[in-house]
This record gives C-alpha cells, sequence and structure tokens, in this order.
C-alpha cells in the first residue's frame, strides 16, 4: 500500500528549508534549486507545491510570522498569569530581537523581504505587510488600555507611540546583527524608551489593570 502524503507537513518542511537559506544567504540569492536541495527533494516537487518562487517566498514567510506569535505568547506567559500591558509591550518587543538562532532568522529574513520588496512589484503586492500592522495594532491597544489604568504619562499618543517602539525595536535588532551593540545593550534601550512613556509612580506589575 502506497505511503499516504501529508501535503500540509511537506510544505511546511519545503518552507523551513527556505528559511534556513535564506538565514545563511539571504532571500535575494536563495532559489527554488538550493530550497529543494536544502529540503532533500526533488525541483519538481517544490514546483508541485509552489508553481512560483514568490509564492515559495510569501508561504515562508507566513510560517515565520506564525512563529514570531508563538514565540512572544511564550514570553508573555513566562510574565505571570495577569501580565499588565508594559510587560505585554516587552514581550513583543524583545521577541524580535536576535537575541538567538530562531529570532535571528526572524529578524535576518524580514529584513531581506523587506528590502526585495522596494524593487520587487510581485513582492511588494503581497498581503505580508498585514502582520506589522496587526503588531502596531495590538502595541497601540496595550498603551491605550494602560492609559485607561492611568499607567501613561500624560500626552502620551498611544498609536504614534506604538509605530515608534516598534521601528525602535527593528532598529535595534538590526544593530544587534551587524554587531554594533549586544542584545543586553539593546533591551536597556527599550527599557529607556518604555520608562519615557510609562509613569513610574504606577506600578504596572504583573497584572492588567482591574
Amino acid at each position: 500500500m502506497p505511503k499516504r502524503v501529508d501535503h500540509t507537513e511537506r510544505r511546511t518542511e519545503i518552507a523551513e528549508a527556505l528559511l534556513r537559506v535564506a538565514a545563511r544567504r539571504g532571500l535575494h540569492a536563495v532559489g527554488m534549486r538550493d530550497v529543494a536541495a536544502e529540503a532533500g527533494v526533488s525541483l519538481r516537487l517544490v514546483q508541485y507545491y509552489f508553481e512560483t518562487k514568490e509564492k515559495l517566498l510569501l508561504h515562508g514567510l507566513e510560517q515565520l510570522a506564525e512563529r514570531f506569535g508563538e514565540r512572544v505568547a511564550a514570553r508573555v506567559r513566562a510574565v505571570g498569569p495577569r501580565p499588565g500591558p508594559r510587560a505585554m509591550i516587552e514581550a513583543m518587543l524583545t521577541a524580535a530581537l536576535p537575541t538567538d538562532e530562531e529570532s535571528r532568522v526572524f529578524h535576518l529574513v524580514y529584513t531581506s523581504y523587506a528590502v526585495l520588496s522596494v524593487t520587487d512589484d510581485v513582492l511588494a503586492a503581497q498581503p505580508f505587510i498585514a502582520n506589522p500592522d496587526a503588531a502596531e495594532s495590538a502595541v497601540a491597544a496595550l498603551l491605550r488600555q494602560a492609559e485607561e489604568g492611568g499607567l501613561l504619562r500624560p500626552g502620551v499618543d498611544a498609536r504614534l507611540e506604538a509605530a515608534g517602539l516598534l521601528a525602535l525595536s527593528a532598529g535595534l535588532g538590526t544593530s544587534i546583527l551587524v554587531g554594533q551593540r549586544t542584545p543586553e545593550s539593546a533591551i536597556a534601550i527599550l527599557d529607556h524608551q518604555l520608562d519615557r512613556i510609562f509613569r513610574s509612580d504606577r506600578a504596572d506589575g504583573g497584572s492588567a489593570p482591574e
């Protein structure tokens, strides 16, 4: 009896191979033949599951974003049963910093995608940009929650600060990748920025406002 093929698992394996190659060489240098060799399958099989390189890249990026979400959730759970807004924002911002191999791959591949999409209309037209938009909305919502609980300094604009925090985290991640600074110094900079936003005379603690 022929072995039953799990197509979802096979697509995942191919996407994982893409991410491994991209982490070593950058997305711009990845071809479907390279991915096939990394996955230990034929080029024809890769083309069967992903008709074009763009579709393969998009699937790999979506998988990367899903893993990032799981990483953030794990960091939030580690804070405690009822993490406050600041703790949740810190979890989101620090999860993207390249402090280990998984987060290094996330930052490197995502940055490569951003650079490629500037000159590749097909990639630029993909809906992957919705993921950063969702992250910005999530941080802004947490800041508004903190504001309602009296945890923010006066005059804080939740949407502007959310965009600024995420941009800062992305820039710090790049500075870690190129060896400009250590993960510890990057985290200290994020803490400094959060201290500017959150009031020091009100404890954010591990619990959300009642």
